[in-house]
């Protein structure tokens, strides 16, 4: 297993199995599946609903609470600094946790930033008393992390964003990188799918990607996963499939040609598949998170 270090020198293995969508009943199996594979970073979040699951599935699995990397989100209707901090009791109480490996905020919230920068003042405070091992942000770009770095005391150790090789957000990467924040893709293998050139398409059928793939002798998945690797990036995929949870995994004996990795990225179209970050309300996002 690759493992990438934080800003904060916390090792986070670089693949995690992600769980949004999954349904609470499918989480346990799929985490189970990941578990028994080898991977050790579970993605999940408050909004998804399935907590509860990816906890029980990881004190099933017989591993030691230390050998799992677990990494959850607040939402965004959690935001304020005693909301968030109570975000978190709620959070590693379903999880079954007494400490969360990462903690981040799922999402900016543009219409009322000073609720952001709260949320992640309590992050900072559960960093500090040693409930959480790190702590990060999800779906913040420049402008977003530029606003909240003017106030943070603790400069996020990652940033979860929509990351494909048809949506590769350099600026955000970049940002990223020049103050030591590390991207982490969701939707690495473009499971977000949408119109391409005027045809609905998806990057597990682009050509360019299927033929790096029949080189290799590996799925455009397995390609799609290397990519991010090689270029130092966290991947979350999704699968509740045992077989294609372990496709995934399989990405570390192999390695892309540099034209290949250039090739790939000449793909992206600049164009998000996923929800646009300015535009998140609480009237039209919010939801409440039960406390059990």
């Amino acid at each position: 297993m690759q493992e990438l270090t934080l800003n904060n020198d916390v090792r986070m293995p670089a693949i995690g199995l992600g769980v949004f969508q999954t349904p609470a009943d499918e989480t346990r199996s799929a985490v189970a599946a990941a578990l028994s594979t080898g991977y050790r970073h579970i993605d999940t979040a408050a909004a998804y609903g399935n907590e509860r699951e990816v906890g029980e599935a990881i004190r099933d699995s017989g591993l030691a609470r230390d050998d799992v990397f677990v990494e959850t989100k607040v939402w965004i209707s959690d935001y304020g600094y005693d909301e968030t901090l109570h975000a978190f009791d709620k959070s590693a109480g379903k999880l079954g946790v007494e400490q969360i490996d990462l903690l981040i905020l799922h999402q900016a919230l543009p219409s009322d930033f000073e609720k952001t920068q709260q949320a992640y003042r309590a992050l900072e405070k559960l960093l500090a008393d040693g409930r959480v091992r790190s702590i990060g942000v999800s779906n913040f770009m420049v402008e977003h992390l530029t606003a909240l770095l003017e106030k943070a005391a603790v400069v996020p150790a990652v940033n979860q964003i929509e990351l494909h090789p048809y949506f590769q957000q350099r600026e955000v990467q970049a940002f990223g990188a020049q103050h030591g924040i590390l991207t982490q893709a969701w939707s690495p293998i473009g499971g977000i799918t949408f119109y391409r050139d005027g045809q609905h398409t998806s990057t597990l059928q682009d050509p360019v990607i299927g033929d790096i793939a029949r080189a290799h002798d590996r799925s455009p998945a397995q390609v799609m996963l290397r990519w991010h690797l090689q270029a130092g990036r966290s991947v979350i995929p999704k699968s509740t499939k045992p077989q294609r949870i372990a496709e995934n995994f399989d990405v570390f004996d192999f390695e892309l040609g540099g034209d290949q990795v250039d090739a790939i990225d000449a793909l992206d179209t600049d164009r998000r598949g996923g929800p646009e970050p300015t535009a998140i309300t609480l009237e039209s996002f919010g939801r409440d998170i039960p406390e059990a």
